[in-house]
């Protein structure tokens, strides 16, 4: 699949058939993570990958708010992966922050997510990109370090249906020529 295609192609993915994820499947969306670009290379990324019934079932409980339309997916998806960042090196020279925006783990955690999204949908998996949940529970289950912090989930799997296309803003809505307020 070329990458324009996977772009406009990939959407999320709510519901899973319960066929496992092969391994080498697993191996190349990891891998496209780690071709992610990042502050400096510093490649602040972690990955914690989660495949017990379980642990997918506890997490799935501190989705937020209670009937939040992922947690089926996080309880059921073959594979979760808990996407996190480890703190203070991205964005950072010489133990300084570099611009006004501090910390830039999560700039670089979204372009790792980014990767893995499109991969998955490339290799025929599906995602949703997990954001509203108790990060600090979750961390406490996923074992982090206090230097490593959580920032989403991602279910992973064999989609049991084809989600359609929400609609898309026109360039005209969000495209500004030179300055702000001067259209396409």
């Amino acid at each position: 699949m070329e990458v324009l295609e996977a772009i406009r192609t990939r959407r999320s993915v709510r519901k899973y058939a319960p066929d496992p994820v092969p391994d080498e499947l697993l191996r190349q969306v990891l891998e496209a993570a780690r071709w992610a670009p990042s502050w400096a290379n510093t490649q602040c990324w972690e990955i914690v990958v989660v495949r017990d019934p379980e642990r997918k079932k506890a997490l799935s409980e501190l989705l937020v708010p209670e009937r939040n339309p992922a947690k089926n997916a996080v309880a059921t998806a073959p594979v979760v992966l808990a996407i996190c960042g480890r703190k203070g090196i991205s964005g950072f020279y010489k133990g300084q922050p570099v611009t006004e925006k501090g910390d830039w783990l999560m700039f670089d955690v979204a372009l790792a997510v980014q990767n893995i999204c499109l991969a998955a949908h490339a290799l025929g998996l599906g995602t949703v990109i997990v954001g509203a949940l108790d990060h600090a529970r979750a961390g406490e289950l996923l074992g982090l370090p206090e230097d490593v912090e959580l920032v989403v989930l991602i279910p992973l799997g064999k989609p049991a249906h084809e989600p359609k296309a929400p609609p898309r803003k026109e360039l005209s809505e969000f495209v500004h020529l030179e300055r702000y307020g001067q259209k396409l």
